[in-house]
Formats: C-alpha cells, structure tokens, sequence
C-alpha cells in the first residue's frame, strides 16, 4: 500500500493566545476523523499524529496516510430468479432494468443462492479516490469543526475564521496536493518567525517541515515542546534567585500560545510595591502583563517577575528595561487603588450598592446584600453556626465591588473585601466570609471552611439561583449566562462535601420567603419545586463524575430525596449493595413486585392477616419483613443505609422461594389480599433506600 506522511499547515495572522491549544487539539482530531472517514488510513494500526501550534499557524503531520483509499468490491443483488425469468426461461422486465441499471447483459448477471432462494446478483470492482480528490473535503469539515465561538471576515472574500488566512501547506509525502481554503491556494511553501526570518520558506517534503521551521524560520513549531522550553527556562531563572513559579496551567498556556521561540528574561520591581497586597501585584503580572510572579519558601511574594519574550535580543538589558517600566506604571496603579480604597470603610460602601443593578426584577446589589443578610443568617442558625458573624459577613459581602481595586482587577473580589474588613477592624471571621462565599468558584475548587462562610456562600448562591430561574432567567442547551448550573452544582458540593444535612425544599422556601419580606416578589409553590427539580439534577453529573452508575443513581432519584447529604449516603450505601451477589436477584424480584402491584386497581393495602397465611414460604416471608422492618426501618431513620442494606440482601433466597412456592394472585379473595399485601411491605421496606427494580 503506498503511504506517506501528510502535512497540513493553515497560517494565520496572531491567533488568540488562550484558544489556542483548543483549537490545536480540535485541528488535529478532525483531520484525523476525516482521514479516517475517507477510508485514507490503515485500518490496522494506530496513525502517528504530531500537532503544530504557534500564533501563526495551525498544523498537523499525519504519518502513513494512503494515496488513495483502497479497491471496493460492490455486490448487487437483484431479483429473485423465479421472478427474472418467464415460463420460456426468457428475462423478464424485472431481469432486464437490472442489468441495464448494471450497466451489463443479462447474460452477464451472476447467481446468488443460500437457504433461502437464489437471486441474480452484480459484482464490479470500484477503484478507490485518490487523496487529492478526498482532501479538500476532509479539511474544510475539519475547519467548520472548529470550537471558535465568533468568525470574521476580511479583504472582499466570502471565507470566514476566526483570524485573516494567508498561506496554506497541504502535501503529501514531497507531492502538493491542490486544495484551495479560506481563499487561499495550497503551496509547500511557509513563512518563519515574524522578526527573525525573512521570505518563505519552502518544504521539500512534509516530514522535514518541522526542522525546516526550527533551522530556517527560528520557530518551535510544536505546541507542547514550545512549552516545555518555557517552564524549563523560568524553573531556571526562579532557580537562580532561590525562588518558586506558582503552577498556573492557564498562564503558561496563554503565554506558548503568545511566542514562537520563547526566551525567559528575569526582572523585578521595587520593594515599595510590596506593601500592596501581594494578590493586587500578581494580578497585575499575570492578567494585564503576561509575567511569572516569584515567591520565597513562605510563599510570600518577591520583587521579581519573569516574562517571556518572542525574540532573543542583542541587547536584553533594554528588553528587561522595557518590561520594567511597563510594569512600574500598573503596580503604581495598584498602589493608588489601594491608599484611595482606605479612606472609606467597607460598611459605608454598602449603600454604593444600590447604583449598581443586579437584575430588573430582583433590584439592585445592596438589595441582594439586604437578603442573603437576612437568609445566612437563618442557614447558620440550621447548622449551628454564628448567625451574627454570617449576618454580618453576608451584608459586606459585595461592599468591595465599589472599591477602585476591583473596578480595575475584577478577579480580586471577596479577596479585597477581606483586607479591607481587616483594616476596618472586623472581626477576622467575617473577612473570611466576605472572600470565600465566592467559593467554589470553578469545578474542583476548594470550598469554604467555616460554617458561617459556608452559610454565607449558600446563601448567596441560593438568592441568586431562587431570584433568576423564578424571573424566567432559565437556562436552555448549553445557555447558562448566569451560571446557574454550576450554582446549584456549588451548593451541593457544600453540603455534602461539609455533611451539612440540610433539605433542598426548605432552603429554597427560605429563600423564597426573604424574597417575599423585602421585595414583595412572590415565588410560586410549583416554581419552588421545579427550582428544587433543577438543583437536585446536577446531581447525576455529579456521581457520573465519581464512576457512579447511572443506574445506581435514578435507582436513587426515584425517591426523590430532597436532603443532597442524604442522598449521597444512598447513592454510596446503593453502588456497594449493587455489586452483592444477591442484588440483581433482588433488583428483579423488585421488579416484578412494581409490576404486580401496578396492574391493582386502586391502592393496595399494607395490611396482612398474618393468621389467615397458608403456605410456608408466604409465612416464612412474613416473618422476615416483620423482623427486617424492625431492624433496618431504624437505621434507615438515622441515614444508616449501607448496614441496612446489607441485611435486606438476607431475603434473596426467601423471595425466591416465595415466588416458586406461592401463587400471589389466588382465586381466593383473601389469600390474594394478603399476598399483595406482603408484597407491598417488602416493595416499602427497599424504597427506604432506593428503587432498586430500578438496577435490574
């Protein structure tokens, strides 16, 4: 089969830096979807793919890729021989339109026979499309393919990117495969690094494009080695001033994503700076500059910074300068920010609030304070925590949104609300409510540590969730402006992660009833339910992230608990019970019982006349639930569910034999109420936990 290596490379002008390894990724895996669609693989083995990302470019190398896709052998099977021909053994019209749509005689049709018939049947072999044909197809799927949220336009054509296209490699092997992009014709030629190259750069074949752009166009082609090159180069640089690089996966990300040959360079700033809080500083370094800040074994911030350059100077003192000067205006800016924000205490910013609105129907930030005030108080007073010190935290939460650091560095939120508490002499615990109510504030995050801050952060996400989906804000597909979805996945998170055991429906109850006092915003009942429905849903994501069977879990959601600590006891005490040798006989016993007692007309009784039983296995069955209620009702009370569980697996063998043994729906009136009875208690005995018919 002749194979060999297929390069593509899209160049671009300056793509954006932090989508870059996204698109990187979805580049290569399209292409190589498409190669594989296009039957343009050996099938065989597995393809070697090396990806190529620089503010310039997108590329792919893919290696033995087929010139063409391989010979088909397409069988056709006609009409039923008895239906081809006539009495006189002549062709029929039947016989005769499918030779003609063959392109052939009828003379010429072979015969195909099994065990059920015999047909006439066409058989051609179809050469396979050459890759230069195939090619064009595969890579404009794979263009359309890609994650970019908004395309543009430029010059007078119709093609749209997320940057202008200028050049365009598509070869394979030293051969170019013609293909016309974006506008753009397809060449072997390339361009360097914009400062340090000069002209184009033409490739000879698509395994030495990579060595060609290093030697002649001074550019690291190669997202990942890019990046290797820079954490090796300011591990080195911190290294020499006994410094550590904090792990920022989305700085170093931004930063290859910025550079085609990267060069580290060492700078700092003066100590005066430090007395500015030291998240102010490195905010300033990393979102508006792009810089590596340096910190000590303490973890306290150093006067130096490290930024990475695109070019390798002649004279790197004025390079360093340059980033020096640049950066002594935003630290200066920094240190403004923080001497004007003192001269108002936090408190008095509260009423600032009010001037900046929230929602149209749920009023402005100061009235949102003025709620989850109110609502972590009544939290904490639920978990037994300080409501003064949560009320307290909760009515300052948002003061520092007025101050002039977090109008510049809106990431610093709740983190300055925290200083300035401090300065205003605060008590610490209400500082740290202030900051991290905003946690968990991605997926993964560290959540709040104390009860208050935790009564503080639920109360805050609960008024924003409760107040949005109830004035319609509702999210729709992948549509969540608000972040909803991941509120609610934050307000499960602290209370099972905290073991708070607190119920859904009563603090969406709270919240709606503080939206009654102030605001004389009314939430339905039906509108709380669904807004419990909404948070409980996450739910499945949640386990599913955990290995959690889907199963296991609807087995719970079934029952609708409305506590997410408990639920999470049932889902845990339910994926252990599931992997029992007796659960799935259990799980089908269940249920064909759901099934029995659906087909009743009316409610069934629980009640059973246990000297009216009969057979031994009905009564051998009662005496076990009689004696299991007792036993795993009252661990089922208290959340125990597991240990309960366990002891509800003894019944296998005594279900079974009842269903062997005992004719549940009997002639007799009686018996057949009281089986259906038994029936019920057990089926109610299993919903203590879960349905787990549900497992079968």
């Amino acid at each position: 089969m002749n194979t060999e290596s297929l390069l593509i490379e899209l160049g671009t002008e300056e793509l954006p830096p932090k989508l870059l390894s996204k698109l990187s990724v979805a580049f290569s895996t399209q292409i190589l979807n498409g190669l594989r669609e296009a039957e343009l693989l050996n099938g065989e083995q597995k393809p070697s793919v090396t990806s190529f990302a620089t503010p310039r470019r997108l590329g792919v190398l893919v290696d033995e890729v087929l010139a063409a896709q391989p010979d088909q052998t397409i069988e056709r099977r006609g009409p039923a021989v008895q239906a081809a021909f006539d009495e006189q053994g002549e062709p029929t019209p039947a016989a005769t339109g499918f030779a003609k749509s063959c392109g052939v005689e009828v003379a010429d049709l072979a015969r195909l026979a099994n065990d059920k018939g015999e047909w006439l049947s066409f058989t051609q072999q179809q050469p396979g499309k050459v890759i230069a044909d195939l090619i064009p197809s595969v890579l404009e799927q794979a263009i359309k393919k890609l994650p970019i949220a908004k395309r543009m336009r430029w010059g007078n054509g119709q093609a749209e990117f997320v940057r202008p296209v200028h050049w365009l490699i598509v070869m394979h092997g030293s051969r170019v495969l013609p293909a016309s992009i974006l506008g753009v014709e397809s060449a072997n030629t390339s361009r360097g690094h914009r400062f340090h190259s000069e002209g184009l750069l033409t490739i000879d074949h698509a395994k030495n494009y990579q060595s060609i752009l290093l030697e002649q166009g001074h550019v690291v082609a190669s997202f990942s080695q890019r990046q290797e090159l820079i954490v090796e180069q300011v591990k080195a640089l911190a290294g020499s001033i006994n410094a550590r690089i904090e792990n920022d996966p989305a700085l170093l990300d931004e930063v290859t994503g910025l550079v085609e040959q990267p060069t580290a360079i060492l700078g700092s700033f003066a100590q005066e700076f430090l007395a500015v809080p030291q998240e102010c500083l490195i905010s300033s370094m990393r979102d508006h500059q792009k810089y590596f800040h340096l910190l000590d074994k303490n973890d306290k911030l150093l006067p130096h910074f490290i930024t990475v350059s695109n070019i390798q100077s002649k004279d790197p003192k004025r390079v360093i300068q340059g980033n020096e000067r640049v950066l002594r205006a935003r630290l200066s800016d920094a240190q403004f920010f923080w001497q004007t924000d003192q001269k108002l205490k936090l408190k008095s910013r509260v009423t600032q609030l009010k001037n900046v609105l929230f929602h149209a129907k749920l009023g402005s930030v100061f009235d949102k304070s003025k709620r989850i005030e109110s609502l972590a108080g009544k939290i904490a007073k639920t978990m037994g925590a300080d409501s003064g010190i949560a009320e307290r935290g909760a009515l300052l939460a948002k003061a520092d949104l007025v101050s002039a650091m977090v109008n510049e560095f809106d990431d610093l939120q709740g983190i300055m609300g925290r200083y300035y508490a401090d300065l205003d002499g605060e008590p610490k615990p209400v500082g740290e409510c202030i900051e991290q109510h905003y946690w968990p504030k991605f997926a993964g995050d560290q959540l709040p540590q104390s009860m208050e801050a935790q009564a503080v952060a639920l109360a805050d996400k609960l008024d924003t969730l409760v107040g949005l989906y109830s004035a319609g804000e509702i999210p729709t597909g992948d549509k969540d402006p608000y972040g909803l979805r991941r509120n609610a996945l934050s307000i499960l998170r602290i209370l099972i992660e905290q073991q708070h055991t607190n119920d859904l429906v009563d603090l969406v109850s709270m919240s709606a009833s503080v939206y009654a006092e102030q605001q004389e915003f009314k939430i339905a009942s039906d509108s709380q339910e669904q807004i419990v429905d909404f948070i409980r849903g996450r739910l499945t994501a949640f386990y599913q992230n955990q290995n959690i069977g889907t199963t296991v879990i609807n087995a719970v959601m079934a029952c609708k608990p409305t506590s997410p600590l408990d639920f999470e006891r049932r889902v845990k005490a339910i994926n252990q019970f599931s992997q029992l040798a007796e659960a799935n006989d259990l799980a089908a016993a269940n249920k064909r019982i759901r099934n029995i007692l659906k087909k009743q007309k009316g409610e069934v009784s629980d009640a059973v006349q246990a000297d009216t039983l009969v057979e031994p296995a009905e009564i051998q069955l009662h005496k076990a639930i009689e004696t299991l209620e007792k036993d795993c009702l009252a661990l089922f009370a208290v959340g125990d569910y597991q240990p309960g569980l366990k002891k509800l697996a003894t019944l296998r063998s005594v279900v079974d034999e009842f269903f062997e043994q005992v004719m549940v729906m009997s002639e007799d009136a009686q018996q057949q109420r009281n089986r259906l009875a038994l029936l019920k208690r057990l089926q109610h005995l299993f919903l203590g936990v879960a349905d787990i018919s549900l497992l079968s």
